[in-house]
């Protein structure tokens, strides 16, 4: 375990010269304190940073902005995108009048979630490991202006481009919130090394019309006194345990849709065809299953794979929002019902109807959102304060979204 005394360290044997201090907020965005290195001492591990939290979507008011940073030693690293040498350290943000972790900060929400694992018995550690993925682009240029809307992307590997002139021109399963933290990092990296070759990256889910979007598939699992309490002798060699867990992932899907597919993009991606995963079902193997049960050679590799998420997901609230629900299944023992190995897409129109689907909207998914949100609240890792507040942030974008003309609108009915 790394400890205070390592960082400081680290910090004297590498003479860093700054530290960031970074913190996801509820979008899911990086946010970054800098501070000089002479004011990071042992004591700063305790004691914490204050910051400005007013200037943050969805958290403090003006009057109540005071917050306070505590740094994780175990995050602690280089950052090898900066000029200066600069050490990042990955934060909790809590309450400074109480010390509490504050209630809309999803780390702090992702570790209660993570620790309700352990006080209801069920385990002592669930491990992530999700499947991000992205799009590449040579350039990119777009408007959101009254006058001007629209946007244009341009790639080497096009089919458009392939008489172009050009001049110059995965990620290991880990315990819950350190994957989440890792996924922040992978994010970031991948968008630097795309700018340093003069590129750019986006996980938009949807990018291209025509074209698969990027998902980012979630593998989980839960481990109890280094067995893996997921593999058993039922279908597909799981445990009641696991299938419980999907029953609870199947029951609350529409909800979680809300963290796991949070913009207007994401559903985009989310319809039939492309191999997206919109039905509610479960199988083995079967990709078109929004949850699927992998291969596994030894029961050590079995886990869930929930295949609906994308990765402009929070880290912090998708895997914290899809254990949530599996925990409620396991409570309730919830029957996932029978397994679907056949490929769903290409069922009898009629079969097909009786499998539910995910949300066709994040407007949707938000109103799911609000009416299950109890199995959320289980344990105090959720409450309404941040739901209501997490809602009302995603309403703002979608009525963006639903009250500025898109191109495609020119062309339908321009000329009607």
């Amino acid at each position: 375990m790394t400890t205070a005394k390592d960082v400081m360290k680290l910090i004297k044997d590498n003479d860093v010269k700054y530290a960031d201090l970074r913190f996801t907020d509820p979008r899911g965005k990086w946010q970054h304190v800098t501070v000089d290195i002479s004011t990071v001492d042992e004591d700063t591990f305790s004691e914490g940073i204050m910051f400005d939290g007013s200037s943050i979507a969805g958290w403090k008011a003006i009057h109540e902005s005071d917050m306070q940073l505590m740094p994780d030693p175990e995050s602690a690293c280089i950052d090898p995108f900066y000029a200066e040498t600069t050490l990042v350290l990955v934060c909790d943000t809590l309450e400074p009048l109480t010390g509490e972790p504050y209630n809309r900060d999803p780390r702090s929400i992702a570790k209660k979630a993570e620790g309700l694992v352990k006080s209801m018995g069920v385990g002592d550690t669930i491990y992530f490991g999700p499947e991000a993925e992205f799009f590449i682009f040579d350039d990119v240029k777009f408007a959101a202006l009254p006058y001007n809307t629209g946007f244009k992307l341009d790639s080497v590997e096009f089919p458009t481009n392939s008489d172009t002139d050009y001049e110059g021109g995965n990620l290991k399963f880990a315990p819950m919130v350190k994957m989440a933290d890792q996924m922040q990092i992978y994010k970031y990296c991948i968008q630097q090394v795309a700018q340093i070759y003069g590129k750019t990256v986006t996980f938009m889910p949807k990018p291209i019309y025509g074209d698969n979007g990027s998902g980012m598939h979630c593998h989980q699992s839960i481990w109890k006194d280094g067995k893996p309490i997921f593999a058993g002798n039922k279908y597909a060699d799981l445990s009641d345990t696991a299938l419980q867990y999907i029953g609870g992932i199947l029951r609350h899907a529409r909800a979680i849709n809300a963290f796991t597919n949070p913009t207007t993009n994401s559903y985009k991606r989310l319809v039939p065809g492309f191999e997206a995963p919109v039905l509610l079902a479960y199988s083995v193997r079967n990709r078109s299953a929004g949850c699927r049960i992998p291969l596994a050679s030894s029961p050590k590799g079995k886990r869930v794979e929930v295949r609906y998420p994308d990765p402009l997901a929070n880290p912090y609230l998708a895997f914290a929002a899809m254990l949530m629900a599996g925990l409620d299944g396991i409570k309730n023992k919830l029957d996932p019902g029978p397994a679907i190995d056949k490929d769903l897409y290409d069922l009898p129109p009629a079969e097909l109807k009786q499998i539910p689907t995910v949300c066709g909207s994040l407007r949707e998914a938000l109103g799911y959102l609000d009416k299950d949100r109890a199995f959320l609240k289980a344990g105090g890792v959720f409450d309404d304060d941040f739901i209501d507040t997490y809602i009302d942030l995603k309403m703002q974008e979608i009525i963006r979204f639903e009250h500025t003309p898109h191109p495609v609108e020119f062309e339908m009915y321009y000329s009607a």
